[in-house]
This record gives C-alpha cells, structure tokens and sequence, in this order.
C-alpha cells in the first residue's frame, strides 16, 4: 500500500466509508497540492447517459462503454476527459497528468473544446466524465486517518478497464497482505 498521496495514485474507499458519492469507488487522483488540495476522478461509475446523448463529436474517440462516468459530485453539470496516447509525444488538445509514475506516463486531460479530428489519430484511449472529485487542504488526508481510503499504486489498466463495475474488487485483490482480503467484503455486511 502507498503510504502519500500523489498524482497518478488511486483512492479505494474502504467499507468503513459509506457516502453513496464514493461508496466502493476507485478515485484516480489527478492533481494533489499539500496547500491547494486533491482533484480525482471516480473511475468505477458509468452512467446510463451515452456520449452521443451530450458530446456526440466525441463518441468516436470514447472507449467503451460509451457513456458519461460519473467522476464525483463536484460540478456535475462539467465535463472532464482523460486519455491515453501510444507514444511519449503530446499532441495538441491533450496534457499529461504531471506524474511520475509509469502506469499512468501516457495519460492526460483533453481539451473538449478543441476540434476532435486533432486528436483522431493520436490517442489510445479516452473516457468523459462528468464531475470530478474535490478536497481541500487537509481535508483528504484527515479521511485517509478515518479510515475512509486506502491509497494504492495505480496500473496501466485501470482508468480503461472494460469492466468498470468490478474494479474495485480487482484493484483490493491485487494489494498484498490483509488489504486483500478486503475485496471479499460483501455488500452488506448484514447478509453476510
């Protein structure tokens, strides 16, 4: 288990944390400022909304499934899209996320207001969330020591994975130790 929190990390709510904004949520951390505060997005909750229904010219580029996610319960009237690029160049329209880890080098935020033919032939990968996740300073490491998240090593596949609604599992699963264990925890602990 990482023990900072850092650009490129991921979130995973524990049991312990029941908000139904970030209940079993995987939140990949995309900006983190010890004075400013921690910016993420949700990557387990696609929404029934498609992409064609609110940015169509997009559609093409999303992979699937093909809908909004819901990337937190700030500003949920926003958009923000994350995209993988092949190679080590940054094509116009993208940012990298300033990381240092390799799960995440080829990963950065699109500009949805550039003309999406400038990206066609450049990008991998790319989901549209709607919302984001927001904490000021202090305020995610004070949840962290409630007991709320665990901070863990992002992997390459995470932010794309095909089967969102399982990633929370998956990424428990993957931790050493007793963190494992904690994938097995059922949905409601009542009927267990």
């Amino acid at each position: 288990m990482a023990e900072a929190i850092y650009v490129g990390g991921l979130l995973v709510a524990t049991p312990l944390l029941d908000d139904p904004n970030f209940r079993r949520s995987v939140v990949l951390i995309l900006e983190h400022d010890v004075d400013g505060g921690t910016l993420g997005v949700v990557l387990n909750r696609p929404s029934e909304i498609a992409v064609t229904q609110v940015l169509p010219v997009w559609d093409t580029l999303v992979s699937g499934p093909a809908v909004l996610f819901e990337g937190g319960p700030v500003q949920t009237d926003s958009a923000l899209a994350l995209a993988a690029v092949p190679s080590g160049e940054e094509p116009l329209g993208w940012r990298r996320l300033h990381a240092g880890t390799p799960a995440v080098s080829r990963l950065g935020t699109v500009d949805l207001d550039a003309p999406p033919e400038i990206l066609a032939g450049e990008i991998a990968q790319m989901r549209i969330f709607a919302g984001y996740a927001g904490w000021t300073s202090g305020q995610l490491e004070s949840e962290i020591a409630e007991g709320a998240w665990y901070v863990v090593d992002s992997e390459a596949g995470d932010t794309f994975d095909a089967d969102p609604g399982r990633l929370w599992r998956s990424v428990l699963r993957r931790q050493h130790g007793e963190l494992a264990f904690v994938a097995t925890h059922p949905d409601d602990p009542t009927m267990n």
